[in-house]
């Protein structure tokens, strides 16, 4: 070979060198390191080519003559057809190898005796290609004899298997940077799209408050488009004193290092946003040339989260009815109040207040008028008390009141605390409206002093125990804690749990006492209620009676007396023993009365047992009629309108207007026993006759209870009374034994 060839085949060694940098076609760059080799190595009928491992195998990647094309059937070889093995790829770093082979043709498989045969390569000579420390291909030399190989083909040799190892190391950095491009773009995709659905905003500022970039939904919680934010100063979008706070917080990220967390609102279009910013240092942008600094603030909009958290503190603190605070905030602060008496001079106190009559509102007129009665009742209590006065509801038509401050001796507290209960009771003088209905309502009141030797619960406690003490007054009134009405309290709880007790085993019961009329027939009886204490016996009603009232046990005992009542007309109705205005008597309490569900509680009952509704006389005091005449009269009216009959019970104790008992559908008045003991006074009998007289007029049957004396009867025959009730003629009866005196009785006038 002359100069001038060696000049080119340099010259295009050069290039070559050239077009690997600059990513020109793999194969072609290795088509040509073959082909120069084969120029330069003075061999004579040689064929060059280049194999790349992968995966411990061996792929065809460069063979220049179409004449030996076949050699493809090599691609998939596996690396130790050619003598390597994993074990000896470690030795071959610091090496530089010519591997002279000789392949016999019984060792080689089929498809690679084909080939070898075809073109009478029985001899070659490979260069191990590696990158580091990792046999990346071969170079291997193909001859039809066995090579000799000098010094300076040796040169040759290892100047063409670096290029070709140059080659294949740049074809794994295109192929790592291609898979690590293709990664990175799917992972930008995948941020992008997580980016637009992301509901946080990532902005970028640097050291100088500048935004250099925007992330996230800047219209959305910038109020600002992403266009006009960008290049902007923090002092151009916010405030002075927002923006320097903010400046603040992004020093304090960069010279700590560490993130920052921060509170701030921004007003826009749709009112002022409450944002939370997570600011922390990033160092991409941190050079040799002390370049500016900046920091990634995170900004999430938390306007909703902030008031689903207030919302969520004022169910837990106030009362969603009226905005009061409720039981555990007061309790909270009552807590606080007792502890900072212990270690003061002055005294507190609370008082507890208790709506007189509310029930009867409620059930009369349904929920939604209570519920408007109780917000009424707390801004008039708003308005009454001083801004250092605490107020709460507590639950139901029970109200709390904190006074902190009442002196420091407890004459000077009593007297504070009394003032403010009496600007309580005055804000009630003022009736309240309700739809069209107009209501005089009050409150009972109890005062318990806070002199830090009592604990919160039992303040709680003792108010409670004076409030009672008002109720029993009659209520509108206030009552200072007294120990003996603690224990008066407890012995009516104790009370209250056994006659819950009582109604749940059936320990009630009716007693009937028979009514008759002038000739001494059978017209009805009374049923009464009875207590059968299982280890005291017989309870007097006047012991419980009241105390059922009290804590709303009343109408069970009702519903007790009712379904008796049923049980006894059925049986005396199967042996027909009773007339067709044979009826018997219930007592109506003021809260079963009122109850909304009154007339369907009735009609539910006597279905149940199939009575007749005209065999129940409904007895009800003076008193329910002096109440909303014109609500009352229709109430009793749709009852009688079902069969039911009224009678007034104890008629001339209390308060009625006589001038509108007409206006009601009553069908007796009941003379009460007080007035038949004082029937031999001149006096007393002139009453009974006027009450007679009255119900005669009205065109009223008249009954006349508490007959005790055979003078008492003849008396009230004389005058015409229709029907007598009383111990002269039998006292209340349980089931059994009316049913006999009924029929002892029956037997007796035939």
């Amino acid at each position: 070979m002359n100069i001038e060839q060696l000049n080119s085949l340099l010259f295009q060694d050069v290039n070559i060198l050239s077009e690997i940098a600059n990513g020109q076609s793999d194969e072609a760059i290795l088509n040509k390191i073959c082909q120069n080799l084969e120029l330069v190595s003075g061999f004579s009928d040689i064929q060059c080519a280049v194999f790349e491992v992968i995966k411990s195998n061996l792929y065809i990647v460069a063979c220049p003559h179409n004449h030996i094309q076949s050699l493809n059937d090599l691609d998939d070889t596996p690396l130790s057809h050619f003598g390597y093995d994993h074990s000896s790829v470690s030795e071959l770093k610091n090496k530089d190898l010519l591997n002279h082979r000789s392949f016999e043709i019984e060792q080689l498989t089929a498809p690679d005796t084909q080939t070898i045969e075809k073109n009478s390569l029985l001899f070659s000579v490979d260069v191990p290609l590696i990158d580091k420390n990792e046999l990346i291909g071969l170079l291997v030399i193909f001859s039809k004899e066995k090579l000799y190989v000098s010094p300076r083909q040796t040169e040759f040799i290892r100047f063409y298997s670096q290029l070709a190892s140059a080659v294949l190391i740049a074809v794994r950095l295109r192929q790592k940077s291609e898979l690590q491009f293709d990664s990175l773009k799917k992972s930008n995709e995948k941020f992008q799209a997580f980016v637009k659905v992301m509901p946080d905003l990532a902005l970028i500022i640097d050291e100088t408050g500048v935004y250099e970039d925007v992330h996230g939904s800047p219209s959305n919680l910038t109020y600002i488009s992403a266009t006009e934010i960008i290049n902007k100063n923090v002092n151009d979008i916010f405030p002075a004193d927002d923006a320097k706070k903010i400046m603040n917080v992004i020093t304090t990220a960069l010279k700590t290092d560490e993130t920052q967390e921060y509170e701030y609102s921004i007003e826009g279009e749709n009112g002022v946003a409450l944002f939370e910013g997570r600011i922390t240092p990033i160092h991409y942008n941190v050079d040799e040339k002390e370049s500016a600094k900046h920091v990634l603030w995170m900004a999430r909009d938390v306007t909703t989260a902030k008031q689903i958290q207030k919302k969520v503190k004022e169910l837990a603190y106030f009362d969603p009815l009226t905005q009061l605070p409720n039981r555990r905030m007061f309790n909270e602060r009552l807590e606080l109040a007792v502890k900072s008496k212990s270690v003061s001079n002055e005294f507190g106190a609370i008082l507890f207040l208790d709506l007189d009559e509310f029930k009867r509102i409620n059930d009369s007129l349904g929920h939604s008028a209570g519920d408007k009665l109780l917000k009424d009742v707390s801004e008039r209590l708003r308005i009454s008390l001083r801004k250092s006065d605490v107020l709460s509801r507590i639950g139901g038509d029970e109200f709390v009141i904190l006074v902190e401050n009442t002196g420091r001796t407890i004459e000077q507290a009593q007297s504070e605390v009394a003032m403010v209960a009496k600007k309580v009771q005055e804000s009630f003088q003022e009736k309240f409206q309700i739809e069209e209905l107009v209501f005089q309502v009050s409150c009972s009141i109890g005062i318990c002093i806070i002199d830090g030797c009592t604990d919160a619960q039992n303040v709680m406690k003792f108010a409670d125990t004076a409030m009672y003490n008002s109720k029993r007054k009659g209520g509108n009134s206030y009552s200072y804690y007294d120990p003996k009405q603690q224990t008066l309290l407890e012995r009516q709880l104790t009370f209250e749990s056994e006659i819950s007790t009582a109604i749940e085993n059936r320990d009630f019961c009716a007693f009937f006492q028979p009514q008759l009329n002038g000739n001494g027939e059978v017209t009805g009886a009374e049923a009464l209620i009875r207590w059968i204490h299982p280890t005291k016996g017989m309870i007097p009603p006047d012991e419980f009676i009241s105390i059922a009232e009290q804590f709303g046990l009343i109408q069970s005992l009702q519903d007790i007396v009712l379904e008796d009542i049923c049980k006894l007309l059925m049986e005396l109705e199967s042996t027909s023993s009773i007339p067709a205005d044979f009826k018997l008597s219930i007592n109506i309490s003021h809260s079963q009365f009122r109850a909304s569900n009154f007339k369907q509680s009735l009609e539910s009952t006597i279905d149940q047992f199939g009575i007749a509704a005209s065999r129940v006389t409904l007895e009800i005091t003076e008193s329910m009629l002096s109440h909303d005449i014109a609500k009352t009269a229709q109430q009793m009216t749709e009852i009688s309108d079902k069969g039911f009959t009224f009678s007034i019970d104890d008629f001339g104790t209390g308060y009625s207007n006589l001038s509108n008992l007409h206006a009601f559908p009553v069908h007796e008045l009941k003379i009460d026993k007080s007035f038949v003991d004082r029937m031999l006074d001149p006096s007393g009998l002139s009453i009974v006759e006027t009450i007679i007289n009255l119900a005669k007029n009205l065109n009223m049957k008249v009954v006349a209870e508490g007959v005790e004396s055979d003078k008492q009867a003849t008396l009230l025959k004389e005058r015409g009374i229709d029907v007598l009730q009383g111990y002269h003629f039998a006292k209340p009866l349980p089931f059994d034994e009316y049913l006999k005196w009924h029929s002892t009785h029956l037997a007796q006038r035939q």
